[in-house]
């Protein structure tokens, strides 16, 4: 009778442990899957007009197309994520590129970054004002040199040894950017101060970014962004800053973050995401939501999107609207720009 008693109390055990273990699997792997952020802040339907609303979801649509196109024939994660934020750095519709944003002196700083989940690497661009796209300048310093980061004439010298087009600072100019740089100054004016800190009041945080998982289960990250109008002293934030506004590791997650860049910067936010899922065991969307928690609780704003190395998202953010998208093999692809509630 104790016999069979300890049968039948060993069979239960087991039944339970395949339970549990068939609860924490991971689903399975999408062949691919990527993620694009084009800027987060005070974005609201009822303050946009609906063919800007259409422009914009029309332009997210083909970034995703763009990337995917790529990943559907067995391109590289590296590639896709180059080719869709060149796209949207050719789009005045986002601050980064070719619509960056005008500092404090009226001229067009561009930062960017990209980083190889499957070894690491990374390169990332600073301060540049004649490179049309500084995601394809970040890729070059990533495979072309031994260093991670240049900034500013040296980063362009960097590009003209490699043999990149220079563009004249004038194919940055957006007129729409620079009535936003002249009514900074005014308020600047206003408060009669040495340096107008207008990120609070600023509508939307600019940046642009894209994570993907490739066929061959490589995560890429990139970001992408003209920072902050009215930035001054060669102010630079955390999209070229890695594990603050870009990270990726084939054992967690890729990381692309938009918002006020200070806050991502001191709480290093992408690489902080990484660790919770890494030595916490956080699933995606519970890693992304504590980093944008710490980020609110210094009365900040932005957000993050998230690719897993099995292909979760999380499109995590504090402000009122972020354009985003997503799209994963053998699905439609997915635009979102206002609340969680769309």
């Amino acid at each position: 009778m104790k016999k069979i008693l300890r049968f039948v109390v060993v069979i239960g055990l087991f039944m339970l442990i395949l339970q549990c273990s068939s609860r924490q699997a991971p689903q399975q792997r999408p062949e691919y899957a990527l993620v694009i952020h084009g800027g987060a802040g005070t974005i609201l339907k009822n303050n946009m007009p609906p063919e800007k609303e259409k422009e914009f979801r029309d332009a997210l649509t083909t970034a995703l197309r763009t990337g995917e196109k790529i990943l559907a024939t067995g391109g590289s994660s590296l590639d896709a994520v180059v080719a869709t934020i060149r796209f949207m750095e050719d789009s005045p519709l986002f601050n980064a590129g070719k619509g960056a944003v005008f500092t404090h002196e009226g001229k067009n700083e561009l930062d960017a970054a990209l980083m190889n989940g499957a070894d690491l690497n990374v390169g990332a661009v600073a301060g540049v004002t004649r490179v049309k796209n500084p995601i394809e300048l970040a890729r070059k310093v990533m495979e072309n040199s031994p260093h991670v980061l240049f900034a500013r004439d040296g980063a362009e010298a960097f590009a003209v040894e490699q043999g990149m087009e220079l563009v004249d600072p004038n194919y940055f100019r957006i007129e729409s950017r620079w009535h936003s740089l002249q009514k900074a100054l005014e308020r600047e004016k206003e408060k009669k101060s040495a340096f107008y800190r207008g990120t609070k009041n600023d509508n939307k945080f600019g940046t642009v970014g894209c994570v993907a998982l490739d066929k061959m289960g490589n995560l890429a990250a990139g970001t992408s962004t003209g920072g902050m109008t009215n930035k001054r002293f060669g102010r630079i934030g955390d999209s070229p800053i890695v594990g603050a506004g870009t990270y990726a590791s084939n054992k967690t997650c890729a990381v692309s973050a938009t918002g006020w860049g200070e806050f991502f910067i001191r709480n290093v936010v992408a690489y902080d995401i990484a660790a919770m899922m890494e030595y916490k065991n956080f699933p995606v969307q519970k890693a992304a939501a504590a980093a944008i928690e710490k980020v609110g609780k210094m009365k900040a704003s932005g957000g993050v999107i998230v690719l897993d190395k099995n292909g979760n998202i999380a499109m995590q953010f504090n402000s009122a609207g972020m354009f985003r998208g997503f799209s994963i093999a053998g699905e439609k692809p997915v635009v979102k720009i206002f609340g969680r509630e769309e």
